[in-house]
Parts: structure tokens; C-alpha cells; sequence
């Protein structure tokens, strides 16, 4: 027979405030971005006002229009998805495998490593040394300076040998009984079961590559052919904001983009392809793979 769930007066309590403290989660979470839309398609010079919420008050598509006719849109986008895709996949690559080595209890020198990684966290060069590292290496002014140093990262190493090392070590041993080399236990049981922990990882990466536009100032500034999407809209917002400054466009009573819009038209076309990428992702963000891999 069925049994029925019996409700008390303290669950019911504590449901209404789950549910409220959801609600209110999501409003708090939503509401920023529904914001930045609104202005993002209101008029330039009516969005100074303020006071627009959820719908803008004088609907204008100036704004993308002014962010879509940039002259080297183009070529800064096309950098910006190839620098994402290949930055997250050699980055994922190189630092899986290095953790992969520095997880595995046979190798001695584990711990020397780990705190050497751990070490280049809190330690660096500075800007000045690592530009005339860069330039002696020949990676500034090119495209590459985007991919080789974000290769490995200490973080998301030491986040995927931790994961790693947790797994049982069942499936390495039986793995090796059959005869099975490292590489194939890293490709074939490991890296299967690693896939939130990559997923991670690789959003993490991508997100950070594709918002990132200060090495393209630093070490491309003079090379036009490797600028990028983020960098092209920084320099749009500098032009807007020295343009609202003047008084030429003080007397200028038409609908004018403002750096408020500019701004939020900027992120609109930024958080895109991370909005669409992210659903595709989100089915990995589950732990517990390994549960009933191995029976002990």
C-alpha cells in the first residue's frame, strides 16, 4: 500500500522558506542581466535619466548598431573564438596531464613538484619582466602570446590532481593486471571519469579567454591583425566616453549612444556565446561518477 507523506507545521514552514529564499535567489540573479539588456536597447542620451528596469523606456538600436560597425569587429572576433578554443583545449590538455603524473603514488617526486606549482601562485616576475620574457621569446606581436603561457595553470592543475587522486586506485591496478601502459590509463579510464572536473575546468579557461583584453593591449597594441573582440570594445568604450565629454555632443539633440549603452550593448554581445555554451556544459557539473565502478 502507498503511504502518504505526512506533512508537519515545521515543514511546511521550512518549505515556504526554501521556496522564498529560491525565489528570491533567482530575481537577485536574473535581474542584472534582464537590467543590462533593457539598457542595452534604449536610447542613448533617454538611459542617462535612468530609471529603466526591466523594458527600456525609448527602444533604440543605435547601440548595436555602433558596436557592429566597428572596423575590426571582425577579425577581433575571430581571434577571440580561436584564442578560446585553442587556449581551453591546450590548456586543458597540458594541465590534465601534468596532474595526471603528480597524482600517481609511484612518482617521488610529487611533493617537490606540487609546492613548486603552489609557489607560482603567490610568486611572479612582474609585468616589466615577463613583456621582455614575452619579446625574447618572440610572442609579442603574435597570436601565440594568447595560448602558450596560460597553458598550465597551478589552479586548475592542482584542482585536477586533487580530483584525480581521489579516484579509487582499483581501476589503475586492474587497468595495469591487463597489461594497460600509463597513457592508456589516463585516456581510457581516467579521462572518462574526469569529465565534470574537465568541464569545469574548461569553462573556467574559456570564460577567461574570452573576456580577456588587456595582453591584447600590452603585447599586440601595434598589431591590428591580432587584436580581439574585447579589446576592439574596450577601445569603443574610451572613444564614447571622451566623446560625451565634449560639447559638441552635449548640443547634439538627436539619439546618441552613450557610455552607459555602449557598455551594456558591449556586454550583450560578450555574455552571448558563454550563454549559449554553458547549457551544453552543465550536464557535466555532477560528482560521484565512480560510484559502484569498482565493487571492494
Amino acid at each position: 500500500m502507498r503511504k502518504h507523506k505526512h506533512y508537519t507545521a515545521e515543514s511546511i514552514i521550512f518549505d515556504i522558506f526554501i521556496a522564498i529564499f529560491m525565489l528570491a535567489f533567482i530575481i537577485i540573479t536574473v535581474y542584472p542581466v534582464i537590467n543590462t539588456i533593457a539598457i542595452s536597447f534604449n536610447d542613448g542620451t533617454d538611459a542617462v535619466r535612468g530609471g529603466i528596469h526591466l523594458w527600456p523606456r525609448k527602444f533604440s538600436m543605435r547601440n548595436f548598431k555602433t558596436v557592429l560597425k566597428m572596423e575590426d569587429l571582425l577579425v577581433g572576433a575571430k581571434n577571440s573564438v580561436l584564442r578560446t578554443v585553442l587556449a581551453t583545449l591546450s590548456s586543458l590538455f597540458a594541465c590534465a596531464l601534468l596532474a595526471f603524473v603528480l597524482s600517481r603514488k609511484r612518482f617521488l617526486f610529487k611533493r617537490g613538484f606540487s609546492l613548486f606549482w603552489v609557489i607560482t601562485m603567490y610568486v611572479n616576475g612582474g609585468m616589466i619582466p615577463t613583456f621582455v620574457l614575452y619579446k625574447s621569446l618572440g610572442l609579442t606581436n603574435s597570436f601565440w602570446v594568447y595560448v602558450v603561457p596560460g597553458m598550465v595553470s597551478a589552479w586548475n592543475m592542482l584542482v585536477l590532481r586533487t580530483y584525480m587522486h581521489g579516484l579509487p586506485d582499483s581501476l589503475e591496478e586492474s587497468a595495469q593486471l591487463d597489461g594497460a601502459g600509463y597513457w592508456t590509463v589516463f585516456t581510457k579510464i581516467i579521462s572518462p571519469l574526469c569529465k565534470p572536473v574537465y568541464a569545469t575546468i574548461a569553462l573556467f579557461v574559456a570564460v577567461y579567454q574570452w573576456n580577456s583584453w588587456f595582453d591584447s593591449m600590452l603585447y599586440n597594441r601595434l598589431a591590428d591583425e591580432h587584436t580581439t573582440l574585447q579589446y576592439e570594445l574596450m577601445k569603443l568604450l574610451s572613444s564614447v566616453m571622451q566623446q560625451s565629454t565634449s560639447a559638441e555632443a552635449a548640443k547634439n539633440s538627436a539619439a546618441t549612444v552613450t557610455p552607459v549603452t555602449i557598455r551594456a550593448a558591449a556586454t550583450v554581445v560578450t555574455m552571448l556565446p558563454i550563454i549559449c555554451l554553458y547549457p551544453f556544459l552543465q550536464r557535466y557539473f555532477v560528482t560521484g561518477l565512480t560510484i559502484g565502478g569498482v565493487k571492494e
